[in-house]
């Protein structure tokens, strides 16, 4: 049996005149999951419409599709197509969990939630010869998933091919979130053993590693078991947080020891009334600028998110939040248009309100305004959006920022890193044009770990060569726990 695995694109993904770095970072990593429990004799690739043209003279008898909003449209002409000359279709991800009678137009098979539970009955309903039209997951578990099939990854595509994800979901409500209706019908959070992480570390080859987790520090136990086992592999690391956990006593000490140099923080609003409004409970009361300052002081490297539009922002918001921003010395911001996702608490409630201006999924990307919004218009709130990146990354503002480090070698990695993600965007574009974006994750390493006041780890322990094929040595008592229970971990690089 020939399986085809697709990851479609967004349209700005595969422009013929700019492609930002931001769809080069990461390999689809979930589907790779999915690879791993395939048969040995089944031939299977996975394709990255975001980094590769998509090939479409073949007739798999397989094509395994996960969509997401904003490729829809795209998964759609792709199924279409497939079915059209007769392969058995399948899709799954966030669009299809919330839109499944959209989505079942489209293909054979659908699956709605994560596919743990249910990927492996339909492959066994498959070979028998009577595969369900739909498969719901309801049992939800990490243990004793099969290796991801990191060996059908094309690590050279990527700037950050070492991604892991090692929980499931969020055990916050936000309304806007997606995992509401993504986990409906079972567990919305949930992490594998320490083991397993462990061991899936370990396979993964060089020294930088990304968490994609939606939330790693959501489970504090297994947050602080995994780090402490973490310390001393020479890794260097990024995440997720909340401003939540990283004002807990401990924990991002933990981290840190293990080698966090970077972390994603779900800011959103500097409004409690928008916080309030959107059951973003765990950022109401805490204070922002001490959670920056513990990170600074770490030397962790901040990455603030922030969504615009929420009923109490009115036109002032986008100055205010870049002005907060840059005196509290953040090194990069990501800024979004609040998007209300189907089957999302929002969406419901803008939909009820009869604010919803289109369900053109192609726009609903976080660039672009699909709502009414309270204070202001929609293309208020767009021509705001853009100002504030053009604002917050101004030559000016990216060194008024570094400067509220204490330090000069903190200035510089922030000079570093600032401007390497954002005033490079046409190097970038080159890179990936050629193939060759992944020659600059030395840089990445090097600005995680070179330039600011955290130390390198030990030499004893560093992995100099991002492409060796071997993982960080690990400790005695590291190498015993992954011991104690069997393991089945095939070399796939």
């Amino acid at each position: 049996m020939y399986v085809k695995m697709i990851l479609p694109a967004l349209t700005e993904a595969t422009s013929p005149l700019f492609r930002p770095i931001k769809y080069s970072l990461f390999p689809p990593l979930g589907l790779a999951t999915l690879a791993g429990y395939l048969d040995d004799d089944v031939e299977v690739v996975i394709h990255d419409e975001h980094v590769e043209p998509l090939r479409l003279d073949d007739t798999p008898d397989l094509v395994v599709i996960q969509a997401y909003v904003t490729s829809a449209r795209r998964s759609y002409e792709i199924a279409d197509h497939y079915r059209a000359l007769g392969s058995y279709v399948v899709i799954g991800g966030l669009h299809p969990t919330s839109l499944p009678h959209e989505a079942a137009l489209h293909a054979d098979t659908i699956f709605t939630g994560p596919g743990e539970d249910t990927w492996p009955l339909f492959l066994q309903d498959l070979r028998a010869g009577h595969p369900r039209p739909r498969y719901d997951s309801s049992v939800r578990t990490l243990e004793g998933l099969p290796p991801i099939r990191r060996d059908l990854i094309k690590r050279h595509l990527y700037l950050v091919p070492n991604s892991i994800v090692v929980s499931r979901g969020c055990p916050h409500s936000c309304d806007f979130c997606y995992k509401e209706a993504f986990f409906e019908g079972g567990r919305s959070f949930y992490t594998q053993t320490v083991d397993e992480a462990l061991a899936e570390i370990d396979r993964l080859p060089g020294r930088h590693l990304y968490f994609l987790d939606d939330h790693l520090f959501g489970n504090v136990r297994f947050a602080r078991q995994l780090f402490d086992a973490m310390t001393g592999m020479g890794r260097l690391w990024q995440a997720a947080g909340t401003v939540q956990s990283v004002l807990r006593p401990g924990l991002l000490e933990s981290a840190v020891a293990a080698g966090l140099r970077s972390l994603f923080v779900g800011f959103e609003s500097i409004s409690s009334a928008n916080l309030r409004g959107h059951r973003k409970h765990q950022n109401l009361g805490r204070d922002y600028a001490a959670a920056i300052r513990r990170l600074h002081d770490l030397g962790v490297m901040v990455n603030a998110s922030f969504v615009f539009g929420m009923d109490d922002d009115d036109e002032s918001v986008f100055e205010r939040t870049v002005e907060w921003a840059v005196d509290h010395g953040v090194e990069t911001a990501t800024f979004h248009i609040l998007t209300p996702y189907p089957s999302t608490g929002l969406y419901q409630r803008m939909e009820s309100q009869r604010r919803l201006l289109h369900r053109d999924w192609d726009r609903y990307d976080t660039r672009h305004a699909v709502f009414q919004p309270a204070q202001m218009s929609p293309e208020r709130l767009e021509e705001g959006y853009w100002w504030s990146y053009r604002e917050f990354y101004r030559w000016k503002n990216i060194a008024r920022a570094a400067m509220a480090k204490p330090d000069r070698t903190g200035q510089l990695r922030h000079l570093a890193y600032a401007t390497g993600w954002k005033k490079f965007e046409r190097a970038w574009d080159t890179l990936i044009r050629a193939k060759q974006v992944a020659h600059a994750l030395p840089v990445l390493e090097g600005v995680l770990s070179g330039l600011g006041r955290v130390q390198a780890p030990s030499t004893a322990h560093e992995v100099p060569n991002p492409d060796r094929t071997t993982p960080a040595p690990i400790s005695p008592t590291q190498r015993a726990r992954y011991q104690r229970q069997p393991r089945t971990v095939p070399p796939h690089g």
